[in-house]
C-alpha cells in the first residue's frame, strides 16, 4: 500500500476554520486592540494593549471568569446549565472574606469557601435530579437565594465584608489576586492554571468526562446503558460549585472585600465564553480550552470597550457578543458545516 503524501492531502479550509476559529477570533480582538492603541487611542489606559502592565491587568480581571468557564463548560456537555453560579461565587466570596477577618489563616477562608460552594452545587444537584425541575428554572432560583444569603450575611450599613473601625482584613488580602508571585504574576493565575489542567484531564481521561458527554448526547440512552444519569449530574454540579468558590476567592481578593454582588452577571459571561468555544447548547460536545479562550475573548472586549464608551453600554455590547457567539454555535455545530 502506497502511504498518502502529506503534500498530496487536499487542504479543507472549512474544516480548518470550523476547528481554529475561536483562536483566529482571539487573535482579531488582540490586533484590533493593538491597532487603535498604536494610533494614539489608548483603550487600555495605559500604553499599548501588548504592554507588560496591560496583559498583566487582564489575566488579573480574567482569572474568575475562567475558572467559572471551566465548570460551566463541563455541565453543559451534559446538556446541563447552571445559572447560579454568579450568585454562589459571590457567597463564597463573602464566607471566604468573613473567616479571614475573623483571624484565620488563607487556607482555613478557602476550605470554608469551597465547603460553601459544595453545599451549594449539592442544593442544585438535589433540586434538577430528584425534584426534577428544569435546569435553568432551578438554577435561577438557587441564583436569587444564594444571593440573597449573601446580602443577608453582610452586617447593616456595609455593602460587602471589609476594613472597619473594629475589624480589618489582612494586608496579605490582596495578595492572592494582585501580587507578584512568579514571572510577575499573582498566584490566582496559576490556581487557575492548574484548574484548567484538572478540568481537561477529567473530560477527556475519565470516566466522568465521557459519561457527561454520553448524558449531553442522549440522556435516555445513557441511562438505558448502566449511566447514573443523577449521580453524575450531582457531581458535575459540585464540581461546579467548587469552581464558584475558588472563583469567589479569587475575585474577594482581587477587589479587597467579601462583596455579595460580585458575581452579578457571571452567568451570562459563561454563556458567552462556552457558546463561542463550540460547546454544543443541546451538549454531547464542547471543549474547556476553547471556552477558556472565550472567557478571555468576553473580558477583553468588554474591559477595551468600557474606557471607550459609558459603562450603561456594556449590557448592550454582551448582548450583541452573545448573538454573535450563539449563531456562531450554531453555524459550527450544524450539519451542513460539518458537510
Amino acid at each position: 500500500m502506497k502511504k498518502e503524501s502529506l503534500l498530496s492531502r487536499k487542504f479543507d479550509f472549512k474544516k480548518f476554520i470550523q476547528k481554529n476559529y475561536i483562536y483566529l477570533f482571539f487573535f482579531l480582538v488582540i490586533i484590533v486592540f493593538s491597532f487603535i492603541s498604536a494610533r494614539g487611542t489608548t483603550w487600555f489606559g495605559r500604553g499599548h494593549f501588548l504592554s507588560s502592565y496591560n496583559l498583566v491587568s487582564l489575566i488579573r480581571v480574567c482569572s474568575p471568569t475562567i475558572i467559572l468557564a471551566c465548570g460551566f463548560t463541563f455541565i453543559m456537555i451534559a446538556g446541563y446549565m447552571d445559572l447560579s453560579v454568579g450568585s454562589a461565587m459571590g457567597l463564597c466570596g463573602v464566607i471566604y472574606a468573613l473567616i479571614v477577618r475573623a483571624g484565620y489563616p488563607f487556607i482555613v477562608g478557602m476550605l470554608g469557601a469551597v465547603g460553601v460552594g459544595i453545599l451549594c452545587g449539592l442544593i442544585n444537584g438535589v433540586i434538577v435530579t430528584r425534584l426534577r425541575i428544569t435546569p435553568v428554572i432551578a438554577t435561577l432560583v438557587t441564583m436569587m437565594a444564594y444571593r440573597g444569603v449573601a446580602l443577608l450575611i453582610v452586617p447593616d450599613k456595609f455593602s460587602g465584608i471589609k476594613s472597619t473601625d473594629i475589624l480589618s482584613l489582612p494586608t496579605w488580602f490582596g495578595d492572592y489576586s494582585r501580587g507578584k508571585f512568579l514571572l510577575g504574576l499573582p498566584p490566582a493565575f496559576y490556581v487557575a492554571v492548574v484548574i484548567i489542567v484538572i478540568i481537561v484531564v477529567l473530560q477527556r481521561k475519565t470516566v466522568i468526562g465521557k459519561y457527561s458527554a454520553a448524558i449531553g448526547g442522549n440522556s435516555v440512552s445513557a441511562q438505558l446503558a448502566g449511566i447514573s444519569v443523577a449521580k453524575y449530574v450531582s457531581i458535575l454540579f459540585v464540581i461546579t460549585g467548587i469552581l464558584a468558590a475558588f472563583a469567589g476567592v479569587t475575585q474577594a481578593s482581587y477587589s479587597g472585600m467579601g462583596d455579595p454582588l460580585s458575581g452579578y452577571g457571571m452567568e451570562t459571561d459563561c454563556i458567552i465564553a462556552v457558546l463561542l468555544g463550540g460547546t454544543a447548547f443541546t451538549g454531547g460536545e464542547g471543549s474547556t480550552f476553547k471556552s477558556v479562550i472565550g472567557a478571555m475573548i468576553i473580558i477583553c472586549i468588554t474591559t477595551g470597550i468600557l474606557t471607550v464608551v459609558d459603562a450603561y453600554y456594556q449590557d448592550f455590547l454582551k448582548g450583541a457578543v452573545l448573538i454573535l457567539a450563539v449563531t456562531m454555535n450554531k453555524l459550527i455545530n450544524s450539519k451542513e458545516c460539518l458537510a
